[in-house]
């Protein structure tokens, strides 16, 4: 199956890459490079440094021909959406509809298109919660990313273009970069390293910071190799069900850290407190029920274990 992933050398979309090539694919990559990184894009995969709004990357859709079109590339950062939500738009909706039109025009014959759980349910009513509680967008990303769902809804109406939507929690593992929401590991990592205290926003009610489900980029990417074949139609949640909160977060960071450099100074074991940033949820945490029947996915890695190995991959490659 010849696969093009958008958003391939960043840190979610180039391990998906890796999957892929690793299930046998033949996979082709479009990034700008904006957060992502050339060294992540998989050898075997053929890259182009293209925008996703440009009339460039439609002539390496009508050159290549893919069976499927992977969506990862996004403007993916809640606080800057709310700075700049035209810009956020720009990227998020002209960027899915300018790869829309293409897909269809060159009979792209499905779309995995990367939405997030994590953002669109706002203060959902049901929690943890299920595909079941409407979306309630309370930032300019959430609201492009649930109005990018109804696009594809119209394109599988109007053309019959399948594809299948993965609600993504927080994701975290190897690769992953400060920038975006869920960028909180890398950026206390990176903290630790630097031997510099990190800040952790909260609400004026509970100092122990925000709920998220962290799910580990390994799990992910098998949900991605699924829903090839999986879920047409269909929109998923992929997350653990189990939240965490910031400070405990934090502290498991910290002790996986002293556990490999153990002169590391207590002092950066408590964190700095400020409240919250604008567009930021007091807790969210999916059920992925749905992901466990339709496309045969559940998560595996459990959150102590995966900071492990992040950690262990991020020691290996300093910046």
């Amino acid at each position: 199956m010849k696969i093009l992933v958008t958003g391939g050398a960043g840190f979610i979309g180039s391990n998906v890459v890796d999957g892929y090539v690793r299930a046998g694919h033949e996979v082709l990559v479009v990034d700008n490079l904006y957060t992502g990184k050339r060294s992540n894009v998989n050898p075997e995969a053929r890259f182009y440094e293209l925008d996703i709004r440009s009339q460039e990357v439609v002539n390496v859709m009508e050159k290549e021909r893919p069976d499927v079109l992977n969506h990862h590339a996004a403007q993916m950062s809640v606080p800057d959406s709310v700075s700049d939500p035209i810009f956020d738009a720009d990227i998020n909706i002209k960027g899915l509809l300018n790869l829309l039109e293409a897909t269809v025009q060159y009979n792209v014959k499905k779309v995995v298109f990367i939405s997030s759980g994590g953002a669109i349910y706002g203060e959902a009513s049901e929690y943890p919660t299920s595909e079941d509680c409407e979306p309630k967008p309370l930032s300019p990303y959430a609201v492009t990313k649930y109005c990018s769902e109804h696009y594809l809804a119209f394109y599988r109406h109007q053309y019959g273009l399948d594809y299948t939507t993965l609600r993504y929690a927080n994701i975290y593992g190897p690769r992953q970069v400060r920038h975006g929401e869920a960028g909180v590991i890398a950026i206390f990592m990176d903290n630790l390293l630097k031997g510099v205290r990190s800040t952790l926003n909260h609400f004026e009610d509970d100092e122990e910071g925000m709920v998220r489900d962290y799910c580990y980029v390994g799990d992910v990417v098998e949900a991605n190799l699924n829903a090839l074949e999986r879920g047409g139609g269909d929109f998923f949640n992929i997350g653990t069900g189990q939240g965490t909160k910031t400070l405990t977060l934090y502290k498991m960071i910290f002790e996986a850290f002293k556990a490999e450099k153990p002169e590391v100074s207590m002092a950066l074991g408590v964190p700095m407190k400020q409240l919250a940033r604008p567009g930021d949820l007091t807790k969210s945490c999916l059920v992925a029920k749905k992901a466990g029947g339709a496309l045969g996915w559940t998560p595996e890695m459990d959150l102590e274990e995966g900071i492990g190995k992040t950690l262990k991959w991020r020691l290996e490659h300093p910046v």
